[in-house]
């Protein structure tokens, strides 16, 4: 039997997104077609507990979603977490239009030996129909995805640990498409239509995913991110790792930084976000990407979204999925909107309460 990576049917949740350093939390409510904020929390991560987006310290990362726990409604038990990086595979298969769900589990079942290069033993696999193929109306497009057991499990445990019960792990890249909807607003009436780039860069990764009309086209994970802006400032200064995180943070670093550490920066940035795009048009055939919205720590660097309006010719704006949707009274609206760009894929997975989506 598939060891099941995502549920299909969800309860409302928290959408929490265990980064390498920080801990994000989004807690949504539907009101008819409206969303509403209803609680978020931003707690850092502990050295150490985390590297190249796996779990290294379950307790420690326990201790930190605790305090996330705490700032979120007590009535609110299950929360959904993601997974992300090199042990996650996710790829578009074709299969008989006529099977069941059923009938399509016992398939892959038999297949799942030749699709995933892991021993079956060690994965956790699910899949979702989207359409019917356009090249043969025969087959059906189907969304297969499996990530390593032991990198879902150990999510699960942490959120445990955390006071959580883990309802369902998705997978980032697909939190982060999913949360595109709240940001179309950012963007021209007709970005619905069009296709739209997200960029969400990390402190150790980027994650890149291209939707339209709703429907995820590609998603690609980078081991890229902003520790190497803070790394280029420690060793350029002289400060300590947290003096340098600071310094990022508040502006507070000579004049001369901008040449020396910024402008080195943003070219290795641009050239990720490039190489991204360019990917995805040459395996697609797209002449080109509509809009792009960039979001992630990184994203609050200033000016970055005229720096990629410049560099690449592309409409961009730093995601904010707040902007235009209500906030309960107990959410700090100002500390909400100075985060908001971190909080993308926790966003994507709190909206999980409201769909039928398996990914």
């Amino acid at each position: 039997m598939i060891k099941s990576l995502f549920s299909k049917q969800t309860p409302m949740m928290v959408g929490i997104d265990i980064g390498a350093h920080s801990v994000k939390a989004v807690l949504l409510s539907q009101h008819g077609n409206q969303y509403k904020v209803e609680a978020f929390a931003v707690e850092p991560m502990i050295k150490g507990a985390m590297s190249d987006r796996e779990i290294q310290d379950i307790e420690a990362v326990g201790n930190v979603i605790s305090k996330i726990r705490k700032k979120i409604p007590r009535s609110v038990k299950f929360a959904a977490a993601a997974v992300s990086g090199s042990t996650v595979i996710s790829k578009v298969i074709f299969m008989d239009v006529s099977l069941t769900d059923a009938e399509l589990e016992s398939q892959i079942e038999v297949e799942a030996d030749t699709l995933i290069p892991y021993p079956l033993n060690e994965v956790s696999l699910d899949f979702e129909k989207l359409d019917v193929n356009e090249s043969d109306p025969s087959k059906v497009n189907v969304l297969l995805s499996a990530a390593r057991t032991e990198s879902v499990e150990a999510r699960v445990a942490a959120l445990d640990n955390g006071g959580f019960s883990a309802k369902l792990v998705d997978v980032e890249s697909y939190a982060l498409s999913r949360a595109a909807e709240l940001c179309l607003k950012q963007l021209p009436d007709d970005a619905a239509g069009k296709v739209v780039a997200l960029v969400d860069i990390g402190a150790t990764m980027t994650l890149l995913s291209i939707v339209e009309k709703g429907k995820t086209l590609y998603t690609r994970d980078q081991a890229f991110g902003g520790e190497q802006y803070t790394r280029s400032i420690l060793s350029y200064y002289n400060k300590s790792y947290d003096e340098a995180e600071l310094a990022k943070v508040s502006g507070d670093l000579p004049p001369n930084y901008t040449f020396e550490v910024l402008a080195p920066f943003q070219t290795m940035l641009l050239q990720q976000i490039r190489r991204g795009i360019q990917m995805y048009l040459t395996s697609s055939g797209r002449d080109a990407v509509d809009y792009l919205i960039v979001s992630g720590g990184t994203a609050l660097i200033d000016g970055i979204d005229k720096l990629l309006i410049d560099e690449l010719g592309i409409h961009t704006v730093v995601a904010n999925p707040f902007k235009t949707i209500d906030v309960a009274t107990s959410v700090d609206r100002e500390q909400l909107n100075k985060s908001a760009p971190q909080l993308m894929v926790a966003s994507g997975l709190a909206l999980r309460s409201f769909s039928s989506w398996h990914l």
